[in-house]
């Protein structure tokens, strides 16, 4: 399997060099970061955080977010959008060589966080001459990196969008995520993780990505689908559904890579070595959109309506959805609308067009 394939002809690179040192300990020689850009550059941006398994490619599971009149309008704004340290679609992550080296890190990638991700990202639009942002949106692992921007870069950011997400990974989420790790490990072909691509553990992959299916949607999503309807060969649709859906991943993605993010993920904690979960929100005073899906089982309404009420400046949306998790990449029209008129209200949009007329 080559994950080249799936990276988009317009994706730029640019390389740090190292040492890039890491939270946990460690350093990197160098990173390559893979992104995309919308608009013209300028030195005020909005920038897009992808979730789990996506990529730079944010017109393309967010598409219904760009266009005039959109929250993303590349005719007034300038959008970034990063694949994330840890990545497999273009920067630094398990399927990059460390220069001289044979093999890919593999199983061997150092332990990343949230924060690192950030971090590069801010390093990214240092080399891309971005001041400001202007807006930092993004859903799930993306809005935990929403969340960090905040925290990380007070100065830099005017306001952010963190949507379906939480203040730090739940001890529900890493149960989630631990399944998941040991689906991918139990795999007989994953060998403490030093393997080529194409030869890794795809059962094990397609497991986790089963068991991370089964998170995103809602149990009234599965059932009014699925029903207990049959396949011609005899197995439940749900069953087929969820096979696909591991098939489809193991064909674009990497496990390493995936060990390397839910592992960030589960690390992300807003109020390490900040006070608290609260002093860290509290402190948090841009304005802030955070939207919530009703039938969220990940980041449930009410936790993410109660880290709204800890942001100073926040209001909160809850999108009236049967579809779990998974509604903030379904039901993208109502969070456009929600975003674009979070932009209006503040006057995000008023400066940006200042901007973008300069």
């Amino acid at each position: 399997m080559s994950l080249k394939r799936w990276i988009s002809p317009e994706t730029e690179f640019i390389e740090l060099e190292g040492p890039v040192p890491l939270e946990n300990g460690g350093s990197l020689p160098q990173v390559r970061v893979a992104y995309r850009t919308w608009g013209r550059p300028r030195s005020n941006a909005t920038l897009v955080c992808h979730a789990l398994t996506g990529s730079a490619d944010a017109d393309d599971w967010w598409a219904d977010l760009f266009g005039p009149g959109k929250a993303l309008d590349p005719e007034r704004d300038y959008v970034v959008c990063a694949n994330v340290l840890g990545g497999c679609y273009g920067t630094t992550g398990p399927t990059s060589r460390e220069a001289g080296a044979f093999e890919p890190y593999g199983g061997t990638f150092p332990d990343v966080t949230i924060r690192d991700i950030v971090h590069i990202q801010a390093r990214l639009l240092d080399r891309l001459g971005v001041d400001t942002l202007d807006l930092v949106v993004g859903g799930s692992m993306g809005g935990m990196q929403v969340l960090e921007w905040a925290s990380l870069y007070p100065d830099r950011v005017d306001a952010i969008a963190p949507i379906a997400t939480g203040p730090t990974q739940s001890a529900w989420g890493i149960a989630l995520s631990e399944a998941q790790r040991q689906a991918i490990k139990a795999d007989t072909n994953y060998a403490g993780g030093r393997y080529s691509l194409g030869s890794g553990p795809a059962q094990g992959l397609a497991a986790a990505r089963s068991i991370a299916m089964i998170s995103y949607r809602s149990p009234h999503n599965f059932v009014e689908r699925f029903q207990r309807d049959q396949t011609e060969d005899g197995d439940y649709e749900v069953q087929s559904y969820l096979r696909h859906q591991g098939d489809k991943l193991v064909n674009r993605f990497d496990a390493n890579t995936y060990l390397a993010l839910i592992g960030a993920m589960d690390s992300h904690d807003i109020g390490r070595e900040r006070g608290s979960v609260e002093a860290a929100l509290r402190s948090i005073d841009q304005p802030a959109l955070v939207i919530s899906v009703s039938s969220d089982g990940l980041y449930p309404a009410t936790e993410v309506a109660e880290m709204a009420h800890h942001l100073p400046n926040a209001e909160h949306h809850e999108i009236d959805a049967p579809h779990g998790h998974d509604a903030f990449l379904i039901r993208v029209g109502e969070v456009n609308d929600h975003l674009v008129e979070f932009i209006e209200n503040h006057g995000l949009k008023r400066r940006l067009r200042r901007a973008a007329a300069n």
